[in-house]
């Protein structure tokens, strides 16, 4: 079974598909971290965002041990660095090998990765709640991280879309083991 949870920047897409995978005992593919391994990568070695040829005959190369792709500085070029066809393509290969009883949580996962997934969930919160939430994660203000956040979803815009066929959670007011229900009773009931 496959089952991919997409959403933007804060919506918990990453606890919760964590949360689910090691309940039901699958792989946890987290998409966004392979292309902030990219994008660290590239830094690493002076590839320009803008080129998408170097930057997709880098895929699958790691980054030093010890970066955090988790921080500001990948977060404000990781979408630079997606933006490219090519990259998306070679990237979306990568994420397909691994798509077997797995959870797969991206932005794209539902309807360009794995457009056929038995169960497809879209994450979503207001900006206020994914904006106190990475701060928290980071410790910065939120204000600072908001304003990432939305630039981050307008430059990510063409893959934040739900899959037609997606079911969409609103976890603005939702906890983490709620939200984790939800989606198991939707793979409990695709099963």
């Amino acid at each position: 079974m496959v089952i991919t949870i997409d959403g933007p920047a804060g919506a918990g897409k990453s606890t919760v598909a964590r949360a689910v995978a090691d309940r039901l005992g699958y792989r946890y593919v987290d998409t966004g971290s392979m292309y902030r391994e990219l994008t660290a990568a590239a830094m690493e070695h002076g590839i320009d965002p803008d080129d998408g040829d170097a930057l997709a005959a880098l895929v699958g190369t790691a980054p030093a041990a010890g970066v955090d792709l988790r921080s500001e500085v990948v977060s404000a070029r990781v979408s630079a660095v997606a933006r490219h066809p090519q990259v998306r393509e070679r990237m979306r290969a990568r994420q397909r090998s691994l798509a077997h009883d797995a959870v797969l949580e991206g932005r794209d996962t539902g309807t360009r990765v794995c457009p056929d997934a038995d169960v497809k969930v879209y994450l979503t919160a207001s900006l206020n709640a994914r904006a106190a939430r990475r701060a928290a994660d980071l410790g910065l203000g939120a204000a600072e991280v908001g304003d990432t956040i939305a630039a981050r979803d307008q430059g990510d815009a063409e893959q934040l879309a739900a899959a037609p066929d997606a079911h969409v959670i609103d976890t603005s007011a939702l906890t983490v083991a709620e939200t984790v229900q939800r989606v198991l009773r939707l793979v409990e009931e695709a099963s």
